[in-house]
């Protein structure tokens, strides 16, 4: 380089990222080459490429950065540094990035380091020819905080008191969130959320689950979306998730305070704009100096207060003086850090919203033999404390699901001991005139009058698996949910050996329909629903008490990721 703009010298840290299975391209999105002053003369030859991959929310920062860096004619090597400036989401470049092989950038700046760890764990198995991450430090940084219109929020509290994340979980409040594995507010979201309603083992609590099915409804792709159902004049627009400096850009663009920000009692995320320096074997030569003469001009004063001046805070965390909440809806007061997630706890979060995002074809079918009349701890019967569970799950359950109803026990329908009540398919999906929605509710709320005779487990179990496998849809999870309260008392039905050696032998792993067995109270024979599980790839569960049960249903649906081989 010459002396017109020389290197840093600090070693980088380097962490080698291997090449996985999938083939990945980073897709140009939205480059622009700044204007590059001369490629040819007697100090430069050509020209060094160096690609910049950055998150929207920095974007004119660093194009403003790079314009000034490029009016130097920075020159490595003999030739003329030329920064080609693209915007793209940090999910999209951390789902491509370790796999790479073509034109990757040589610098990433994403919102949060949240995605550069991701993107190192996913990469650790891949192979030398993957790109090398060195994750550096913060550019700049801004709080995640809960935003909405003036109406919506003040209905919480806003401005006197701080919301209470409990209310972006809470069912009585409209909340949208955008969606986790496309948006940074969405990982940090979950990652603030699964602080309050996770299990220490880092398993979702039901209510997180709960929460996630009901709000996982309506996400939406991009927090970008959230913002304009407010700007756009819906004043009891559900309310969301938002950087601080996300909401000041977003007022200052319409030319007024239409979005206001709350920042919870209990801490927050924050975003922290790290600068990624990406490396690969056969990059251009001088691509390391022109990337180090870049990231002294990103660490300049001149770009420091481009940053502030665009709604960002240091990396420190002190915001700008001037931001009030009248004019800007935000202020620059101190904020309150939770600790961010570990890799291995970014990884769990994406896997939960995943299973719970995933489509569901489920078979739904539930014991109405004579016991299930008997009534539990709380007053109510067996089958109708199984019935408000399943209806509270089906009600988190998008209209893309489908769901179907049996109900069985030895006088139903001989010579089957099952029948079915509704047929499976798409929830929203007329029938009968009705959404099926609607149909199952009024079906499972009318299985206490069909209450009687024995109960056909085993029978019921075969034939419940072999019609979901015959009815097999490979772009949905298919399953069995089985409630019963007793065992197998159908002498005529096959046993349990010769059961479990069927699901064995007809087994298709490319097809595989697990089957989740919920037993109710104390006489439910556990041991014949865990072998029917374990040879099915699914789960057995107790539920004793009636709140038991909508939290094993939750804990299923759950888990339909990973299953059978959780």
């Amino acid at each position: 380089m010459s002396s017109r703009n020389q290197p840093t010298t600090s070693l980088l840290r380097r962490i080698a990222l291997p090449v996985g299975a999938l083939i990945g391209v980073v897709a140009a999105v939205s480059v622009t080459v700044v204007a590059l002053k001369a490629t040819s003369g007697p100090d430069c030859q050509g020209a060094l490429p160096l690609k910049v991959a950055v998150t929207p929310a920095a974007e004119d920062v660093v194009r403003q950065t790079a314009s000034e860096y490029q009016s130097t004619q920075p020159i490595v090597d003999g030739k003329c540094v030329q920064v080609q400036i693209e915007s793209r989401g940090a999910a999209d470049v951390a789902k491509e990035l370790p796999t790479a092989q073509i034109n990757p950038p040589a610098l990433w700046i994403p919102d949060s380091s949240m995605w550069a760890a991701e993107t190192q764990k996913e990469a650790g198995e891949i192979g030398q020819d993957a790109p090398r991450l060195d994750v550096k430090d913060s550019l700049a940084s801004s709080p995640m905080v809960i935003a909405g219109s003036e109406q919506s929020m003040s209905k919480l509290g806003w401005p006197v008191t701080p919301i209470s994340w409990s209310r972006v979980v809470d069912p009585a409040v409209p909340v949208t969130l955008s969606d986790p594995t496309q948006s940074t507010e969405g990982l940090a979201t979950l990652a603030v959320v699964r602080g309050l309603l996770g299990n220490p083992d880092g398993s979702p609590k039901p209510e997180l689950v709960s929460a996630l099915l009901r709000v996982g409804r309506e996400a939406l792709p991009s927090v970008r979306d959230a913002f304009n159902k407010v700007t756009q004049g819906a004043e009891n627009a559900p309310i969301f998730t938002a950087s601080e400096q996300n909401v000041m850009a977003n007022n200052r663009s319409v030319g007024e305070r239409r979005v206001v920000a709350s920042y919870p009692k209990e801490g927050t995320l924050g975003f922290d704009f790290p600068l990624v320096r990406v490396s690969r074997a056969g990059e251009h030569s001088g691509t390391e100096a022109a990337a180090a003469g870049f990231e002294k001009a990103l660490r300049s004063p001149e770009a420091a207060k481009r940053f502030a001046d665009a709604g960002f805070r240091t990396p420190q965390g002190r915001a700008p003086d001037g931001w009030t909440t009248e004019k800007d809806g935000v202020n620059g007061d101190q904020v309150n850090l939770l600790k961010a997630p570990t890799t291995d706890q970014v990884s769990e979060l994406l896997r939960t919203w995943g299973a719970i995002a995933l489509d569901s074809r489920m078979l739904a079918v539930l014991d109405v033999s004579g016991s299930m009349a008997e009534k539990m701890s709380n007053g109510q019967t067996r089958i109708e404390a199984a019935t408000q569970a399943a209806l509270t799950a089906l009600s988190l359950m998008p209209d893309t699901s489908d769901i179907g109803l049996w109900a069985f026990s030895t006088d139903k329908k001989p010579p089957n001991d099952w029948i079915s009540l509704v047929p499976i398919g798409p929830l929203g999906e007329p029938l009968g005139g009705k959404p099926r929605r609607e149909v199952l509710v009024s079906g499972a709320q009318g299985l206490a009058s069909i209450v009687g005779g024995g109960t056909a487990l085993n029978d019921t179990a075969l034939a419940a698996w072999r019609f979901m496998q015959s009815t097999y849809d490979p772009a949905k999870i298919n399953s069995v949910t089985l409630i019963t309260d007793g065992r197998n008392d159908d002498i005529s039905s096959v046993d349990m050996a010769e059961l479990v050696k069927t699901f064995q032998t007809e087994g298709d792993p490319a097809r595989p329909v697990p089957m989740i067995m919920v037993g109710l109270g104390q006489e439910a024979d556990m041991d014949a629903l865990r072998q029917i599980s374990a040879a099915t790839g699914g789960k057995a569960y107790q539920a004793l008490q009636p709140a038991d049960i909508q939290g094993v249903l939750l804990d299923a649906i759950s888990q339909r990721r990973c299953r059978p081989n959780c």
